[in-house]
């Protein structure tokens, strides 16, 4: 099945810090949230849904007071997911399912724009969203975003080998061109999405082109797609302290740092809020 897949930042982001955010020579002072609507023959899919509607209409409610004044995210209609999507010529109800890389509340706020939509997630990271034991989990997840109760899809860990990846698995009513494959570290259940986009490589016409959109498991691009791997120390210093389990982040991006040194030709690895990557990918 060939897949068109649109790349959207549906949710920018401006925290103050310059280049100890955003690197030496920067060309945007800003994050994105590099969310995809993958066309299918018949019905779209998102991955991961950015801010939605509601957050624009009542961002301290639904964000909270400290990330709308810390993190600062320029929050308009036409910038969402669902803006978009009409923008394009479709309607919201076309949109059957979304994929989350993790319930982190930039990820999801977009949820409630769909509630007719199935919400695939790893299971990991939905028990962890819904009973928030801790002080990060309190202030990453927001259940306001999901009070529309979804129609959840929840998944395990196991899977098959993929690219140096243990456990790769198809998700329930989608095509096997989409997967979902473990990259715990920044949350508990943080997942990668794989896409199989359907064009044949130049090198191996047999071969298929994938992307890789490997969500919040690294926030800058010299942590994966450089020589020697480096990040903004601020940009560093906020990934540690957010990460459930850091040990087991840094092993999932030294995974993908070999994915894009090694089959870069077959795979396209980005992440969530690099806004250089998003320009890139279109």
């Amino acid at each position: 099945m060939s897949i068109r897949v649109r790349h959207l930042d549906c949710g920018r982001m401006t925290p103050l810090g310059g280049r100890l955010i955003y690197g030496r020579g920067a060309l945007h002072h800003h994050l994105v949230c590099h969310c995809l609507l993958l066309e299918l023959p018949d019905r779209l899919v998102l991955v991961d849904s950015g801010f939605g509607l509601a957050d624009v209409a009542d961002p301290r409610g639904r964000l909270g007071g400290f990330f709308v004044s810390t993190v600062r995210p320029r929050l308009e209609p036409a910038h969402t997911a669902a803006g978009q999507i009409e923008a394009l010529g479709f309607r919201v109800e076309d949109v059957r399912d979304i994929v989350l890389t993790h319930m982190d509340l930039d990820h999801v706020g977009g949820l409630s724009d769909f509630p007719h939509a199935r919400v695939h997630v790893a299971e990991a990271e939905f028990t962890r969203a819904m009973e928030r034991p801790g002080f990060h989990d309190r202030m990453r997840y927001r259940p306001v975003q999901w009070a529309h109760r979804p129609k959840w899809c929840r998944y395990g860990s196991d899977g098959e080998a993929w690219f140096g990846f243990p456990a790769v698995r198809n998700l329930d009513t989608l095509p096997p061109e989409i997967l979902m494959l473990p990259l715990c570290g920044h949350s508990m259940g943080h997942s990668g999405i794989a896409i199989d986009t359907g064009e044949p490589d130049g090198a191996d016409p047999s071969a298929r082109r994938w992307l890789l959109h490997a969500g919040d498991a690294y926030f800058h691009r010299g942590e994966v797609h450089a020589d020697q791997p480096r990040c903004p120390w601020v940009l560093r210093g906020y990934q540690r302290f957010l990460a459930a389990d850091n040990r087991a982040r840094l092993d999932n991006q030294a995974r993908l740092t070999e994915v894009a040194r090694s089959h870069g030709e077959h795979v396209q690895v980005f992440c969530a809020h690099d806004t250089d990557e998003f320009e890139r990918s279109g």
